[in-house]
């Protein structure tokens, strides 16, 4: 069954306060297109204007993960694009009415509740995913922070906290199944330190905060005074703090809520990568700092990646660097076994070439007479044969070669190619070609869609007898 994208079923509506502005707001999450991804409107100002929830468009990351563009802010969005991500949401416009996503209770339950309300349906599109090929990892030595990403056949994340504190120890957790998201992880709360908050309060930050809103961790004892000025803050008639350090009698939602809260924190922040990680990414005492330089470099490989799986540029009505009669001087292969009909340009590093499928290849006569699909075997032979082209012009006499495989890795086949279609391949060499050694790695397009990619390491050697 095919992966496909997923958007909201209808429009859903929440009001709450900013934590930070203490600022009413009107929140509606949107349906939207496919490959729109997550946006934000700012429906309170001239023109309505859009911020993208991509990394490059944070601004600070000051308890919280702030967008800006163009003089447009969103912030506090981590909780309600981790509730999306978690909710396996691809795609939705958010239309918000302030500059501050709403707090509500502190965690991503509520928008988990909005999602559900909202409904969840499938789009045409195949869902987005950016697979790793090799580990990513950010370290923070002054928060004692790091952060991992290896490659993994399905998403998982693990997270472990750890802070200097008797009042909150060690804790660890893991999200392997989002089935589990909305059930284990969106109803954690946002925790702070008492010392924290008080810095926050002098700051005259968290003018929407609440004892119902955040765990607050008592790290130290409340004076009298104290006490009467933080009742006077939260609007509280009294301010208590259990013997386990836990402001105001607070029960936790789960033993180690505050690790799974950092898990939300962390979705939320990945989650303005612009694609799904497949990938297990393992954080040890995260925070937004770090997730959010974490995510800039997920995202700088996934613009690298996704700039190497552009299409070459192929106009039919330039002439081709070699047309069949010059492929056939080059290449021993003869029909129906040549498999090349265009060299459409080439350097000492690279080659592009193309094949046209028709319905009269003799294969299709047995693969497959209901429905004609080219063997994957077949498209790897015409990569090859490509690759061949720029072996032999490397040679004086190609004529009196061969080309054998020695080696293929990593292939992957990823769409069908039917009668019709027209298949270009773009191949580079991994290293310099070395006593008849050639070893490239390669992509082979239809379209805008990439239908196969190898690795393959041939060997050039003279016929016998020559």
């Amino acid at each position: 069954m095919k992966d496909l994208q997923k958007t909201l079923g209808k429009y859903a509506s929440l009001r709450g306060t900013g934590l930070h502005t203490g600022q009413e707001v009107t929140l509606t999450l949107c349906p939207a297109p496919a490959h729109h991804g997550y946006k934000f409107r700012r429906i309170d100002l001239e023109g309505a204007p859009i911020v993208e929830a991509l990394v490059e468009y944070v601004k600070d990351t000051e308890r919280g993960t702030r967008l800006f563009k163009d003089g447009v802010s969103i912030s506090t969005t981590e909780h309600l694009l981790a509730a999306l991500y978690g909710m396996g949401v691809d795609n939705a416009l958010i239309d918000l009415d302030g500059p501050e996503v709403p707090i509500i209770d502190g965690s991503a339950a509520p928008w988990v509740a909005l999602i559900q309300e909202a409904g969840v349906v499938e789009q045409e599109a195949e869902r987005v995913y950016f697979e790793l090929k090799t580990n990513i990892s950010h370290v923070d030595e002054g928060r004692k922070t790091e952060i991992l990403a290896v490659p993994a056949a399905k998403p998982r994340y693990s997270v472990m906290i750890q802070f200097n504190s008797k009042v909150l120890d060690t804790q660890y957790t893991a999200l392997e199944d989002f089935n589990e998201f909305a059930k284990e992880f969106a109803p954690a709360r946002t925790f702070v330190f008492l010392h924290e908050l008080e810095q926050l309060i002098d700051h005259d930050l968290i003018k929407g905060g609440d004892v119902t809103n955040a765990i607050v961790f008592v790290d130290h004892l409340l004076s009298p005074e104290q006490q009467k000025r933080l009742a006077l803050f939260f609007n509280k008639h009294d301010i208590e703090v259990r013997e386990e350090g836990i402001l105001n009698n607070l029960e936790l939602r789960y033993y180690n809520e505050p690790a799974r809260h950092k898990l939300v924190d962390l979705l939320g922040d990945l989650a303005l990568v612009g694609a799904r990680l497949k990938a297990h990414v393992i954080a040890a005492r995260p925070g937004h700092v770090a997730n959010v330089e974490f995510a800039r470099k997920i995202r700088q490989a996934l613009l690298k990646t996704q700039k190497e799986e552009l299409p070459p540029v192929y106009d039919p009505n330039t002439p081709p660097l070699f047309d069949i009669m010059a492929i056939r001087r080059l290449l021993p292969h003869r029909p129906p076994f040549l498999l090349i009909d265009k060299i459409l340009e080439m350097s000492d590093k690279h080659i592009v070439g193309l094949k046209n499928v028709t319905m009269n290849e003799a294969f299709f006569v047995g693969h497959f007479p209901d429905e004609p699909v080219m063997p994957g075997v077949l498209q790897i032979e015409a990569m090859a044969q490509t690759g061949g082209v720029l072996v032999m012009s490397t040679v004086s006499d190609p004529e009196n070669y061969l080309t054998y495989f020695m080696k293929i890795n990593e292939v992957k086949f990823r769409n069908k190619v039917v009668p019709g279609d027209t298949i270009i391949f773009s191949l580079e060499l991994v290293s310099p070609i070395r006593r008849g050694l050639c070893q490239m790695r390669g992509k082979a397009w239809v379209g805008n869609k990439i239908v196969m990619e190898a690795e393959m390491l041939a060997q050039i050697a003279r016929k016998p007898n020559v």
